[in-house]
């Protein structure tokens, strides 16, 4: 079902002129939640970091922070758990059953809509990945309420209801979409976008059991075999603490190998900007930005990137940005802690020749002494 309509992004005050008394039935609806997404034993980070982004909504709204765990009994559920209070829940909701053990969405739709329609939540998240658009279309239809997607910024606002903000119009412009005749409010969040909150150790809280009531027969889909991703263990774009990445600055497809050496002599990944895998230069998989991946690196180094807003929602998380753009003008100089302006085709050779030999372990002993 779709959002009511965009609205511009709330003021200090709330919504002006859009105040009204929420209808009675709301009242029953309480409490942030967040949905743990574990596949095989392992939590996705991306779970931790809407538990932070949870925790501050439920302050403001003087409501229990809890996360939804969906999976098979065993350590890995039992991980899940502990991990999901370690990060700021005050309780669990949980479903344990053998057909949860691997991703469907038929028990796992029913299985988050059935706690959400007996414990009533207001506001529903999760993460943006494959599986929980997957998950949170399908919830949202079924509970006919309102979804907002790929969310940059989240808030509740002075009627307490909340303000889920993202990129609209091709990523040109930021609008803020609020779920006021229905509840919960459910919105999605991409990975990284939100920071990852402390981690403190503390015991296992309250956890409320509840039962999926769903059997094999049930299920139309059927899980044959399950395949590894080959890219497992390989280093994630996403959560890189050094990127460096290119754009159409660069000039030639062949100027990219300066972006790769640069990355390989900070030990760092490297990715583009969304017209160089238009072109063709590089693989959808190294692309930044509002439709590719988010990053928050303690170090990012734009070469030859303009940084309109599509790139910016993608990189904006990052400690220090450091941007080469032969156009003084550029959007990206806007938002960059630390601005060179010259050609990056000459620019980044020189800065790798520098970092390899400040890096290399000759000088490392040498200053280390």
């Amino acid at each position: 079902m779709a959002n009511e309509p965009a609205k511009p992004a709330p003021a200090a005050g709330g919504r002006a002129g859009m105040k009204k008394e929420l209808p009675e039935h709301f009242k029953a609806y309480k409490g942030v939640w967040v949905f743990i997404e574990a596949e095989r034993g392992v939590v996705h980070p991306v779970s931790y970091e809407l538990l932070g982004e949870g925790r501050k909504l439920a302050d403001q709204l003087g409501v229990e922070l809890a996360g939804a765990i969906l999976g098979p009994k065993g350590e890995g559920t039992n991980h899940a758990i502990a991990e999901t209070f370690a990060h700021g829940a005050d309780l669990v909701y949980l479903m344990e059953d053998e057909l949860l053990a691997d991703y469907r969405n038929e028990p796992f739709s029913k299985g988050l809509t059935d706690l959400v329609n007996t414990y009533k939540p207001e506001i529903l998240l999760l993460g943006a990945t494959t599986l929980g658009r997957d998950l949170a279309g399908s919830v949202a239809t079924t509970l006919l309420t309102g979804l907002t997607a790929d969310c940059t910024e989240l808030a509740v606002d002075a009627d307490k209801s909340l303000a889920a903000t993202r990129p609209t119009f091709g990523g040109s412009l930021l609008c803020t979409i609020y779920t006021l005749n229905f509840r919960p409010q459910m919105a999605t969040v991409r990975p990284r976008v939100m920071s990852m909150p402390a981690r403190t150790d503390k015991p296992i809280g309250k956890v409320v059991m509840h039962p999926l009531n769903m059997a094999e027969e049930d299920i139309v889909t059927k899980i044959l075999n399950f395949v590894a991703d080959r890219q497992a263990g390989k280093v994630n774009l996403a959560y890189a603490d050094i990127v460096v990445a290119g754009g159409l600055g660069m000039g030639a497809v062949e100027n990219m190998q300066l972006v790769k050496n640069l990355a390989k002599s900070l030990g760092a990944e490297y990715g583009c900007s969304r017209p160089l895998v238009q072109k063709g230069w590089m693989p959808a998989e190294r692309q930044i930005g509002q439709t590719g991946k988010t990053i928050r690196p303690k170090l990012y180094i734009a070469a030859g990137i303009s940084g309109a807003i599509q790139h910016r929602v993608g990189v904006e998380g990052a400690d220090l940005i450091v941007a080469v753009n032969t156009d003084k003008n550029a959007p990206i100089f806007d938002f960059a802690h630390v601005g060179v302006v010259t050609d990056a085709v000459r620019f980044l050779p020189a800065l790798t020749e520098a970092f390899t030999r400040r890096l290399s372990p000759h000088n490392r002993d040498k200053l280390a002494g």
